[in-house]
């Protein structure tokens, strides 16, 4: 990965962010995951779920790299509470596609623990999909603790909470292009 620049940070609330990974290297990352999606499922129409509200940036950035018949759609569930993951996901809505026999993508921002992955799977196992995938931007595998592989990331990231391209802190930093981390004295 490139360097960011240094000089800039922005102020989310309480909490300040400076650059992390830049714009350019995310789109490289969603090139290669958009390349092994193509790839995996040649011939076959996969259905991605973009987890919203994080999720939206990198769904609309890797539909626009895939030439392969798909569809998409967009789930609801929520499992933050400032920076960090409250441990508890809200019910899944939004979910009104038939999955019986289609692959299904799970297209995430970012996982860390894994709770939302885990409240997905279980929600879409009684769906009876042929198979059931993750793609995600960023990928903590320091925090992971769920069973279920991660299979299509764009980058591994170090577990500390980071905003940009569709990531945020309550509400705020959604809109920063590439990714900003957490300044170690806002911790």
């Amino acid at each position: 990965m490139s360097e960011p620049p240094t000089a800039a940070r922005v102020r989310l609330h309480d909490k300040e962010f400076v650059p992390y990974i830049p714009a350019a290297d995310l789109d490289a990352a969603i090139d290669r995951v958009a390349a092994a999606l193509e790839q995996r499922f040649a011939g076959r129409r996969p259905l991605f779920l973009g987890v919203l509200n994080g999720a939206f940036f990198f769904a609309a950035e890797l539909m626009k790299r895939l030439e392969m018949e798909c569809e998409i759609s967009f789930i609801k569930v929520a499992s933050y509470h400032g920076t960090s993951s409250s441990g508890t996901v809200t019910q899944l809505i939004g979910l009104s596609e038939r999955l019986d026999g289609r692959h299904v993508v799970i297209v995430e921002d970012i996982v860390d623990t894994g709770g939302t992955i885990a409240h997905i799977m279980d929600a879409l196992s009684g769906l009876h999909p042929a198979s059931v995938s993750v793609a995600a931007l960023l990928f903590k595998p320091e925090a992971y603790t769920r069973p279920w592989p991660i299979e299509h990331v764009a980058l591994r990231i170090p577990n500390a909470f980071v905003v940009g391209s569709g990531l945020d802190h309550d509400g705020l930093g959604r809109n920063l292009p590439g990714i900003w981390r957490i300044t170690e004295s806002a911790t």
